[in-house]
């Protein structure tokens, strides 16, 4: 990848975890790790990216009638409420 240009990272804490890497023997360079850990992030993005189209698929295919959103949050704060009473009455 000639003609690339480098770039300064601040590792911070994570400086330790690049040596103990680096003095493995897994790995020749700096550069190696991080795009190791870069391909790993792309990798996790994709999971997550793929969980959430699975649970948006399932609402999509779920025939159950829709529960409009006053009617949720009505709800929510109903059972909010009960929560804190029940946790002053206990405190």
């Amino acid at each position: 990848m000639a003609g690339n240009r480098a770039i300064k990272v601040d590792l911070g804490q994570q400086r330790a975890s690049l040596k103990r890497r680096l003095a493995s023997g897994q790995y020749d360079d700096a550069s190696e790790v991080l795009r190791d850990a870069l391909r790993a992030l792309d990798r996790e993005d994709a999971a997550l990216d793929q969980v959430l189209r699975d649970e948006v698929r399932a609402s999509m295919a779920d025939k159950r009638a829709s529960v409009p959103a006053d009617k949720v949050f009505k709800r929510l704060q109903a059972h909010h409420d009960r929560k804190v009473k029940a946790a002053r009455r206990g405190a």
